[in-house]
């Protein structure tokens, strides 16, 4: 079995457990858990986030994917050390519903550990990163305004979170994986409005 060293996803969700103990939690908190050159970590925690129950908190997609798009952004200029906004940094969640959904995330972050491997690593290469954050961006981007069409904005912090994995984890499968979950959260909201 993994060690915990060897699980970039669930040391992810066990640091936002451990710094949600508290009756508030802020971005500033969670930027300094992480610290400021940790730009997978810190893009792949507001996609956690978005999967998780606490995406039914009005604007709290649209926070999600704010955050994720200029993170991105910033790894698509190839910053040193992520800056975040201060109305970004301000952002708070209630403690135990923050440590609640890192409890229910731990079983998605299990599954992409174990199945994260060394495959198509032409996909995660140094040529095709600056896609891999492109496409990130244009999710987060996408986040609020598929704000209040169901599903749409986690779906799309799922592929995110592939995206993610596939540049810790160096596997090129998550990429494609990614993208087929992009292709979903673009059959939503066409689906949504022609129901309508």
């Amino acid at each position: 079995m993994p060690t915990r060293d060897t699980r970039p996803v669930r040391s992810i969700v066990d640091r936002l457990h451990d710094v949600s103990d508290r009756d508030c939690v802020r971005m500033q908190d969670m930027v300094t858990a992480f610290g400021r050159s940790s730009f997978l970590p810190m893009m792949m925690l507001p996609a956690l986030l978005v999967v998780s129950p606490l995406s039914g908190i009005p604007f709290f997609s649209t926070f999600c994917g704010l955050t994720i798009a200029v993170i991105s952004g910033q790894l698509l200029t190839q910053r040193e050390h992520l800056w975040l906004p201060n109305f970004l940094m301000r952002q708070k969640v209630e403690g135990e519903k923050a440590r609640n959904a890192a409890q229910k995330l731990r079983k998605v972050a299990n599954w992409l550990d174990d199945h994260a491997r060394d495959r198509f690593k032409v996909l995660v290469s140094r040529a095709f990163r600056p896609w891999l954050a492109t496409l990130c961006l244009f999710c987060g981007l996408c986040m609020p305004l598929l704000e209040f069409v169901p599903f749409s904005s986690s779906i799309l912090g799922a592929a995110v979170l592939c995206f993610c994995t596939a540049m810790l984890a160096d596997d090129g499968l998550f990429v494609l994986l990614g993208l087929l979950i992009m292709s979903l959260a673009a059959m939503v909201p066409v689906t949504v409005f022609w129901l309508i």
